[in-house]
């Protein structure tokens, strides 16, 4: 079934959305959220919470790209639980490694207003333009997706020192990307 098609059966309130949307992206949701979680059980609790965000955003909501759309919800619904599940003792789980990561090219200096977000959203979208097509893939892959290592290397071919050599040199490109961009790291 196609997205549009998906999409006006959440307009319509039917039901069947959802199994349309399991039967297309659940393996998807899945595996960006096993990523994150490392737990089958957790992860089929942000799945599911994952489809009733999805049945209670559309309508209003009309996503362009249906995929990006669920794939944002869930990423974000698995670093929710995993922040509630840490909240004790921070900076436990993978997802922590993969922001350490980028920590020294990402400045935190307090909550951004919206503005600033949206300029940052628009650097970072112009940066990963700038990047080839598998320095973007494998870029991706850690970092919004939270693909090992291994997995990424695998999934491109490459060996484990390259896709390291590759992740360095992405990070080395966004923060020089974004000090030229104006922003105080």
């Amino acid at each position: 079934m196609e997205d549009y098609e998906i999409i006006e059966l959440y307009n319509s309130r039917s039901e069947r959305a959802i199994l349309e949307t399991e039967k297309k992206y659940g393996n998807y949701c899945h595996t960006i959220s096993f990523n994150i979680l490392q737990n089958k059980q957790d992860v089929d609790e942000c799945v599911n919470d994952t489809y009733l965000k999805i049945w209670n955003s559309i309508p209003p909501a009309c996503p362009l790209n249906l995929k990006a759309y669920i794939g944002r919800i869930i990423r974000n619904v698995s670093l929710d639980l995993i922040q509630r599940k840490n909240a004790i003792k921070r900076g436990k789980g993978r997802y922590q490694v993969v922001y350490d990561e980028l920590d020294y090219a990402l400045s935190s200096n307090g909550q951004a207003d919206l503005v600033e977000r949206l300029e940052l959203r628009d650097a970072l979208n112009s940066f990963l333009a700038s990047l080839t097509p598998e320095c973007r893939n494998v870029f991706i892959g850690r970092y919004w997706y939270f693909d090992s290592i291994s997995t990424i290397s695998s999934k491109m071919n490459f060996s484990q020192s390259k896709t390291k050599m590759i992740l360095m040199q992405c990070r080395n490109k966004l923060k020089q990307f974004l000090k030229k961009e104006g922003y105080d790291l």
